[in-house]
């Protein structure tokens, strides 16, 4: 497990570092660094955001070498909104998604994604390109989620295990803001109190004992943390019309298991066909023992319809 921990915060940092050496190149190089190094020098409010329609849809008619209809479809919404002056730096971001897939035989529509997080970094000026940070993330869920099986009878079945805000996730503290431009920044907040928030319907009526459920512990609807929060946001061009943009979050809870951190990495690649048309990857990975003994993993990928404000 350490291994992987390492190994992940080993390939982001270089990618960092490789970063800077490179970053006047990618400039040169590509129309969209340049309007986004541009985007830095305004002071004052800056807003943009996108709006994403992603279909996935598969159909067999007598398919010999089988095969089960299925369709699916996913909207996605990245706002950000940021301000800027001589001394204060102020990023803001919204990250929303909802997707639903419906297959043939299967008894019951299922969700693909579910996501809501706000993201928000309050920065001082310090000194060149670091500032005395106040940091906010917010996470949760929009609708029900389940757990699904099978009865004796081959009937599949369904149990309520997740509703919204619940988990939901609430981290703020103080720290250090490193930004050299609206595509490269790390933050890191040493004194971190992060707030792990449950429906106690479910600590209590669906048999969990002491903190197996999200790590929190039975009848109880809170869970508090105080550890070393560390995050870090990377966006590049790949090639022509092609962007990555890389998202990392590590916590380390100084109150219990300091040494078992957890993890959150997205990469979403945008390949863009024209103004309102592209094809878009993304893949997440968590590692929260406190949610689930793994890795959590999800990859959407499908045509997009894009329209952007």
């Amino acid at each position: 497990m350490k291994r992987i921990i390492l190994s992940i915060c080993f390939l982001f940092l270089s990618a960092i570092i490789h970063a800077q050496s490179s970053e006047k190149e990618l400039i040169k190089n590509t129309e969209t660094a340049i309007k986004a190094i541009a985007d830095t020098t305004e002071n004052g409010w800056t807003k943009k955001g996108n709006i994403s329609l992603l279909f996935n849809q598969a159909n067999f008619n007598n398919w010999v070498a089988g095969g089960e209809s299925s369709l699916s479809g996913t909207v996605g919404i990245n706002y950000e909104f940021h301000y800027k002056n001589e001394k204060i730096t102020w990023d803001n971001r919204i990250l929303a998604n909802y997707g639903i897939i419906h297959t043939q035989n299967a008894e019951f529509e299922k969700k693909s994604d579910d996501r809501f997080e706000f993201n928000s970094i309050y920065g001082k000026k310090a000194f060149g390109e670091w500032y005395y940070s106040l940091i906010l993330n917010f996470k949760t869920q929009f609708t029900t989620g389940y757990i699904y099986g099978k009865d004796a009878d081959g009937v599949e079945t369904r149990v309520e295990n997740t509703g919204f805000f619940s988990p939901a996730y609430l981290t703020f503290g103080p720290g250090f803001y490193w930004k050299k431009s609206d595509n490269l920044k790390v933050n890191l907040a040493p004194l971190t109190s992060k707030f792990t928030f449950v429906n106690s319907d479910y600590t209590s009526s669906l048999g969990y004992v002491d903190g197996s459920y999200f790590g929190v512990d039975a009848n109880k609807s809170m869970r508090y943390e105080l550890g070393f929060y560390a995050s870090a946001y990377y966006k590049f061009i790949l090639m022509k019309n092609v962007s990555a943009e890389n998202f990392l979050s590590l916590y380390s809870n100084y109150l219990d298991k300091p040494m078992n951190i957890d993890i959150d990495y997205q990469i979403n690649i945008v390949m863009t066909i024209n103004k309102t048309l592209s094809a878009n990857f993304t893949f997440q990975t968590i590692y929260d023992d406190n949610a689930f003994q793994g890795f959590q993993t999800r990859q959407v990928f499908g045509l997009g319809v894009n329209y952007g404000f």
